[in-house]
């Protein structure tokens, strides 16, 4: 009953703001695509094809969760009318079930593409088990690329006439994301493999891991889960006395509370922030997606290496 209330909420909304709308056909930019992301990460790549060929809007403000968040009025009227909504995929979006109601009520489920689709997924794990997909693909920088090569593919099918000019940008930034990539893998090579156990709130990095030569250990397997139970904080507690794990890093966009526990409880460091779900603020370290990868990387390497 709340989910049909919400949807007709939102179709009441872009009828009325269709309805109040005082731009004139000849007054509207049309030499611009419309491209909406789902969050500040996807909106950066899209950013670095487009150039200034496209307004890009990000739905899922700085510093918060993709997994659980409540559309905007704002959302409602950029999606209603984007040539182009990109997406992540891999069930990042699926929390209460938001962006597909976005979708249907917006009717722009044609226009819409997961940019994750060339991804070879991992999986979340329940008592040993392969569950759903895990959804952060992005922190491989690999992967990253594929995304990239999605965006571009349909930015150049909605917008042929300037298709050479997303090409180029296409190239430009792939080979500073190979850089990037190569970067990380030449970093790590100052972590004793010893150490190199990477603990985090959430178990967001597994393609992190994979990609640069770490274990992936957490307190959650996803922000969409229970956090912080008793079982949890005992489980993680053992992984890092037994393997005398030297620092923990906090993600930005989860709560601080339970690794603070955990830090307390074990004594060791919480090193450093790092980033998932979101970029930096503009202006701050970590505001594009290679800064946020490269700092990412540098903290690891400092605080395991210490």
């Amino acid at each position: 009953m709340k989910k049909t209330i919400k949807m007709l909420s939102l179709t009441m909304f872009i009828l009325l703001f269709t309805a109040c709308s005082t731009v004139s056909e000849g007054e509207a930019d049309h030499d611009k695509l419309k491209i909406v992301a789902t969050y500040s990460i996807i909106a950066d790549m899209t950013e670095n094809i487009v150039g200034e060929k496209a307004e890009v809007y990000s739905m899922v403000p700085i510093g918060t969760d993709p997994h659980m968040y409540d559309p905007l009025p704002k959302d409602t009227s950029k999606v209603s009318s984007a040539d182009l909504v990109f997406y992540n995929g891999l069930n990042l979006e699926t929390g209460k079930g938001w962006f597909q109601d976005l979708l249907d009520v917006t009717n722009k489920k044609d226009v819409a593409f997961a940019v994750s689709d060339e991804v070879t997924p991992m999986y979340l794990t329940e008592k040993g088990k392969e569950t759903q997909e895990d959804p952060h693909a992005w922190l491989d920088v690999q992967n990253a690329i594929k995304y990239v090569d999605i965006i571009t593919k349909h930015v150049i099918e909605k917008d042929p006439d300037n298709k050479e000019f997303y090409l180029n940008n296409q190239s430009e930034y792939v080979k500073k994301l190979n850089e990037l990539d190569q970067y990380a893998k030449e970093a790590v090579k100052k972590v004793p493999q010893e150490k190199r156990i990477l603990v985090t709130s959430e178990g967001a990095f597994k393609y992190f891991s994979k990609a640069y030569g770490f274990e992936s250990a957490f307190i959650w397997e996803i922000n969409t889960d229970s956090q912080g139970t008793p079982e949890q904080m005992k489980n993680i507690i053992k992984i890092i006395d037994e393997n005398q794990v030297p620092a923990l890093f906090l993600e930005t966009s989860v709560n601080p509370k339970t690794m603070e526990t955990i830090s307390n409880e074990t004594g060791v460091p919480i090193h450093s922030k790092i980033f998932t779900d979101s970029l930096a603020k503009k202006g701050e370290e970590g505001d594009t997606y290679i800064k946020m990868i490269k700092w990412n990387i540098d903290k690891v390497v400092e605080g395991l290496s210490s």
